[in-house]
C-alpha cells in the first residue's frame, strides 16, 4: 500500500486506488484521469486550490471537506470531526486538525485530517495540525505528518506522535527544497519506531 501513495509537493498527495484519491491538490498537472475522491482539509491556499480541484474534477468526483470550504465549492460532501463516509472500497473518516496553542490553525476553523481505510490499511493524513488530544485515539498503519512547525507539528513533535501512534510507516510532509536537514533529523528522531519514507516528487 505504501507504494500507492505519491507526494505532489508540500501537503498534497494522491493515493492510487481504486478509488483514486487526491488530498489537498495544489499545483498539480491536469490529468486524463479524473479523481474519484478529492479531500480538502481546510481553506488555506496551499491546501485549498479551486483551480487544481477543477483540473481533477469529473462529473462523478466526490469532494469531501469541511463547512468553510464547502461554502465556496458546489456539490461537496461535508464531514464534521469523526464523521465518516464509504466510497467504493475506501472508508474516509474526518479527524480534527488544529493547533491547540497557536493562532494559525484554531480549532474554530474546523480544519480536518483524514483517516483513510483502504485495502486493509489505515492511512492517517494529519493535515495542518499540532499535537492534539484526539490523536491518542488513532492507530494507523501509515501516518503522513507535517514537520514544518508552521502552526503544525515540528520535527520533534512529529516524532513524538510516531512514538504514540506506532505506525509501521511514516511520511513527512509540508517541506520542500532546502528542508532536507529537517527531514534527516526527523528520520533520526523516529529511529526504529517506524520506517520513515522520504517522498520524492512525481515527475
Amino acid at each position: 500500500m505504501i507504494d500507492n501513495i505519491q507526494w505532489l509537493g508540500h501537503g498534497s498527495f494522491f493515493i492510487q486506488g481504486p478509488p483514486l484519491i487526491y488530498i489537498n491538490p495544489w499545483r498539480v498537472a491536469r490529468s486524463i484521469f479524473h479523481a474519484d475522491v478529492i479531500l480538502v482539509g481546510h481553506h488555506h491556499a496551499e491546501h485549498y486550490s479551486p483551480a487544481d480541484i477543477n483540473k481533477l474534477r469529473g462529473t462523478e468526483t466526490r469532494i469531501i471537506t469541511n463547512e468553510q470550504v464547502a461554502k465556496e465549492i458546489d456539490h461537496c460532501t461535508i464531514l464534521r470531526p469523526w464523521q465518516s463516509v464509504q466510497i467504493d472500497r475506501a472508508g474516509i473518516k474526518a479527524i480534527p486538525a488544529y493547533s491547540p496553542k497557536g493562532w494559525q490553525h484554531p480549532q474554530s476553523d474546523g480544519g480536518l485530517g483524514f483517516l483513510i481505510s483502504l485495502n486493509y490499511y489505515d492511512i492517517y493524513y494529519a493535515g495542518d495540525t499540532d499535537i492534539t488530544e484526539e490523536m491518542g485515539r488513532i492507530r494507523p498503519d501509515i501516518a503522513i505528518l507535517p514537520i514544518d512547525g508552521n502552526g503544525t507539528l515540528n520535527v520533534l513533535n512529529a516524532a513524538e506522535v510516531v512514538k504514540q501512534m506506532r505506525p509501521r510507516w511514516v511520511i513527512p510532509c509540508n517541506w520542500g527544497p532546502g528542508d532536507e536537514n529537517n527531514v534527516r533529523l526527523f528520520q533520526q528522531e523516529v529511529g526504529g519506531r517506524a520506517e520513515v519514507i522520504i517522498p520524492t516528487l512525481v515527475p
